[in-house]
């Protein structure tokens, strides 16, 4: 969430002996209002907590809020938050509504047509900024949308010691300022005031950012419908167009043919291209058969002359 930003430099010794000390200044009464202050988070389940609204004399608050809820028509519900929102003076920062598909089937009516039948669910993730002052009338809004209530947190933050504290760091960063502009110009004067420089944009930074979240409170909300939606939607009979051009014996029996012809003659091409070998094995062939001959023919004389 946006509550985050404020630890920019800020945060560096909020949680130390400044907040400790400024938590002990409320009153009994503003004590008991205050109970879900310092980040604290309240779950509620039906009416408006009274975080969203409460003001403590001489404290300031960021609030932020999370609500997840079912809702009957997810898409009028969107349009309607988002109307509420700008009619209040805010804006909405982020809206992602989808289908969630549980299941999808296809199903053939025809020899050509069938029937894609999906069962989903419509969801949407929103985040939405509005005044501070109107965070609970916005929250009273959404909650008469709803058909069930899964969960609504409110935060409200205490920045009051964060607040001082920027304060004292923009008088120490302007004083350092000060204090190195009367230094004689070097090399380190020139690092020292470009670093004091840096630090002061981000104590700047920060403070706008603090501003900004007590001007306006984040609310990030979730809704959902619980029952599952149907959609029949007319498709083509794909399997039975499948069927009919899946085989055809005279084109692939042609094909076949062709493909032979073209096998022959790569054959022939890569015989070519071995010419030399098959020369070589032809005369080896033809002088072992010659010898084989003459082989014989001795023999054949040797044993005349024996008997």
């Amino acid at each position: 969430m946006k509550t985050t930003y404020i630890r920019l430099t800020i945060a560096t010794a909020i949680l130390s002996g400044i907040y400790s000390c400024k938590k002990g200044e409320a009153t009994t009464s503003d004590y008991e209002i205050s109970v879900a202050a310092d980040s604290a988070s309240i779950n509620i389940s039906d009416s408006v907590s009274s975080v969203a609204t409460m003001s403590v004399k001489d404290k300031q608050f960021i609030k932020t809020a999370n609500v997840n809820m079912e809702v009957k028509d997810v898409y009028d519900a969107t349009i309607s938050i988002e109307k509420s929102v700008q009619e209040l003076g805010g804006f909405v920062t982020h809206s992602d509504l989808q289908s969630r598909v549980i299941s999808e089937e296809t199903y053939n009516t025809s020899d050509e047509d069938a029937m894609l039948v999906k069962k989903y669910q419509t969801e949407n993730s929103m985040q939405v900024r509005v005044p501070t002052s109107k965070l609970g009338e916005l929250l009273t809004l959404i909650n008469d949308k709803k058909l069930f209530l899964n969960s609504r947190i409110i935060n409200a933050e205490d920045v009051t010691s964060s607040i001082k504290y920027a304060e004292l760091e923009g008088k120490r960063i302007k004083k350092t300022g000060e204090n190195i502009s009367e230094l004689k110009t070097t090399k380190d004067k020139v690092k020292m005031s470009d670093e004091n420089m840096s630090e002061e944009n981000q104590q700047q930074l920060a403070n706008l950012d603090v501003a900004d979240n007590l001007k306006y409170s984040t609310i990030d909300i979730y809704i959902k419908e619980p029952k599952l939606r149907i959609a029949e939607i007319a498709v083509t009979n794909s399997k039975n167009i499948d069927n009919k051009y899946k085989f055809n014996f005279f084109y692939s029996a042609k094909n076949t043919f062709v493909e032979g012809y073209y096998l022959i003659q790569k054959l022939i091409v890569g015989l070519i291209m071995i010419w030399p070998i098959v020369l070589i094995s032809a005369i080896a062939f033809y002088f072992y058969r010659k010898n084989k001959s003459n082989n014989r023919i001795q023999q054949a004389k040797e044993q005349n002359s024996a008997s």
